[in-house]
């Protein structure tokens, strides 16, 4: 499993991309 380290400082688009790309069976680090 590909595993995405998402940046950025809006904490509303961490949280949507996020479940997007989980939803799509990737593994997903966020940081803000």
């Amino acid at each position: 499993m590909a595993t995405i380290a998402l940046v950025d400082d809006d904490r509303n688009i961490l949280t949507s991309v996020s479940m997007a790309l989980e939803a799509e069976g990737f593994e997903v680090r966020a940081y803000s």
